[in-house]
């Protein structure tokens, strides 16, 4: 799926969620920007404004892990 990501990530409920989404969608650009300057150029954004999270409950990491490993075949 070439137009999103997924990302598995533990975030302490105390900083939130929105906080650790808004730190990887303003360094990510810097970083990739400077690793694929010719490519980024031509993109005005990388990100949208938008993002989807969700609780895995009591679900074990190695299902987690699974489960987004099987997106990319869905």
């Amino acid at each position: 799926m070439p137009d999103h990501v997924h990302l598995l990530v533990d975030c302490d409920p105390q900083y939130g969620i929105h906080r650790l989404v808004k730190q990887i969608k303003g360094r990510s650009p810097c970083v990739l920007r400077q690793e694929f300057p010719s490519f980024l150029s031509r993109l005005l954004t990388l990100w949208t404004n938008l993002y989807f999270v969700a609780a895995v409950g009591g679900a074990t990491l190695e299902v987690v892990k699974k489960y987004v490993e099987n997106q990319r075949n869905t």
